[in-house]
């Protein structure tokens, strides 16, 4: 076993510093080492992402990418502009806005407001952490003027939930996905339905519509702006 941790470091300095990883590549995935040594490589520190090589034809491609849903919500000021912005910082800082759902316009939940939400998902891929994705998305939000007062439900230009970071389960004193109250919320849960509804709770073992059905709401929230022309107000800041 030595011999072989050896000699993978062997291959990682070669390839990192020379151009032969298409041929390390193709070593690797012959079936010698995956084959022979599989249990080994999944315990070392072997970074097989690394040597991909993106023209490379043969073998299987290796992934680190991760799947993010996001809800947005906004009450005050221009709120769609501000979903909007929100959107484009998210696919700028934290990754690729794969799909978003339409925007809908609900009642403020778990405070009285007077002004209404306009509440929408989104799914983004990323190749960030957990923990990078939620501190970008604090950056998000003071950089359009959010303001937080701790756990207190008020008025505010943007708010960013993580609703679920591929099918990972996080506890801890600043961060928890799968995001604890979404079951409760028919303006998280619609827009999400829309856009993933067979999609599985980690958690609550639910797909997202049958999550949905259970609130028992006798109307759907109203659609505001639909998926197109939300796309098409992303796409037109990406080409300004």
């Amino acid at each position: 076993m030595v011999r072989i941790q050896f000699s993978i470091q062997l291959l990682d300095i070669a390839a990192y510093f020379t151009d032969i990883y298409p041929k390390v590549n193709h070593f690797l995935f012959s079936g010698f080492l995956l084959t022979n040594n599989q249990k080994l490589l999944k315990t070392s520190s072997f970074n097989l992402t690394k040597y991909q090589n993106p023209n490379c034809t043969f073998g299987p491609k290796i992934s680190e990418m991760a799947i993010v849903y996001f809800s947005l919500g906004s009450n005050e000021g221009d709120r769609l502009n501000w979903l909007v912005k929100a959107a484009k910082l998210i696919e700028n800082l934290v990754g690729k806005v794969i799909e978003n759902s339409s925007v809908i316009e609900s009642e403020a939940w778990g405070f009285e407001s007077e002004t209404t939400f306009y509440n929408m998902v989104l799914l983004v891929e990323t190749e960030l952490t957990p923990q990078q994705v939620l501190n970008k998305v604090l950056d998000i939000e003071a950089s359009l003027g959010r303001t937080r007062h701790g756990n207190v439900y008020t008025n505010r230009i943007i708010d960013v939930d993580i609703l679920f970071y591929n099918e990972e389960q996080i506890n801890d004193e600043k961060l928890v996905i799968p995001h604890p109250l979404m079951q409760k919320r028919i303006f998280v849960l619609q827009p999400l339905a829309e856009i993933a509804a067979d999609l599985i709770h980690p958690v609550l073992h639910t797909s997202v519509s049958a999550l949905l059905l259970r609130l028992n709401e006798s109307e759907p929230i109203p659609i505001i702006v639909d998926r197109v022309e939300f796309a098409l107000l992303l796409n037109s800041i990406n080409q300004s």
